[in-house]
């Protein structure tokens, strides 16, 4: 295990926490439209500083470590893409107001930061008491990378999520946004506004992600530091990736395949794993630097699979994937 200082988790946590500020008075102070030109810059700078971090901790803690983190971030980082699909599923659905749209996606990456790290620290002390945990943590991914594949042409049904479903059902909802408040009075009586029912979809979908990303990661590494800054520097330029990338996302045909295939080989990695340590050391494990590999190579595999297909057929469009059938709406009479 890697010695990580109390000093250097404080200095990574404050740098993220500046990082996180950032984006938090941009979106508070100054919402606007994000232009394609600010959009690029600003996933240039997060993805410039996740790589100049992880030079840095290559250098520092040895190229193992190093491969580690960029495995990690990277796979985080793909996962994060299909988050953003269902954030831009979320946005369509509710008909969030483009000068709102900043405030949203703040909240779910914040929200997405807070559940992450709660899942690493038990997904650590689990791991670390019981080794049984990789064989649980590989059948979550095999098992949600089958779901994936079998729903990958549909997308999540929003409205019919449970939480959405129960917060209209109890709660008074506005009739619009009233100047991106959560709450607000309506008719002489307290309501919440839509955007109140957008952030409760946000964090639901936020949980479920948790729920895969974190085994994901650690089916690369078992450093918990790795795992957290992986994630962190994954999330961080995630709300400028949206504005850059929401045009392109519909043209990803085979997104949602190629996400499946790399749950389902990293689930089969932390299976090996555990075998190894577990049942027999003679059982081959998957080295990281392979790993790497296979997840790049069916990044780029898909990703031109997906510019071929939409530029033959441009009537395509892409589907972020959903882990249930989906239900089909009746037609209105």
């Amino acid at each position: 295990m890697l010695d990580i200082s109390p000093i250097t988790w404080a200095v990574t946590i404050g740098l993220i926490v500046v990082l996180l500020a950032v984006d938090l008075l941009l979106a508070a102070l100054r919402p606007h439209h994000v232009g394609f030109k600010e959009a690029t810059a600003w996933s240039v700078f997060y993805i410039a500083v996740a790589i100049l971090f992880g030079v840095w901790f290559g250098m520092q803690y040895g190229n193992a470590a190093g491969t580690e983190y960029f495995a990690g971030y990277i796979i985080e980082k793909s996962l994060s893409v299909d988050n953003l699909f269902v954030f831009v599923i979320i946005m369509s659905t509710f008909a969030v107001p483009d000068h709102h749209q900043h405030k949203v996606l703040t909240f779910g990456i914040v929200l997405a930061l807070i559940m992450r790290a709660i899942f690493i620290a038990l997904g650590s002390a689990l791991i670390n008491s019981f080794s049984f945990m990789f064989l649980v943590f590989g059948l979550l991914l095999v098992y949600t990378a089958i779901q994936l594949f079998r729903h990958r042409d549909e997308d999540p049904d929003v409205e019919s999520n449970l939480m959405v479903r129960g917060a209209r059902r109890f709660l008074p909802v506005s009739g619009d946004y009233i100047g991106g408040k959560l709450f607000a009075k309506e008719a002489g009586r307290r309501v919440v506004t839509p955007l109140f029912i957008v952030l409760i979809a946000i964090g639901s979908v936020d949980l479920l992600f948790a729920l895969d990303s974190i085994p994901a990661v650690f089916g690369v590494t078992q450093e918990a530091y790795i795992v957290f800054t992986a994630n962190a520097f994954a999330l961080l330029g995630l709300r400028a990736l949206f504005f850059l990338v929401k045009g392109l996302l519909d043209r990803l045909v085979y997104l949602s395949l190629g996400l499946s295939l790399i749950l389902l080989f990293i689930g089969f990695k932390l299976l090996l794993h555990w075998a190894h340590v577990d049942v027999n050391t003679a059982v081959p494990e998957i080295p990281t630097p392979l790993s790497l590999g296979v997840v790049i190579g069916i990044l780029v595999v898909v990703t031109i699979a997906s510019l071929i297909k939409t530029r033959a057929n441009p009537e395509e469009r892409a589907h972020a994937g959903s882990l249930s059938a989906t239900k089909k709406k009746e037609p209105q009479d």
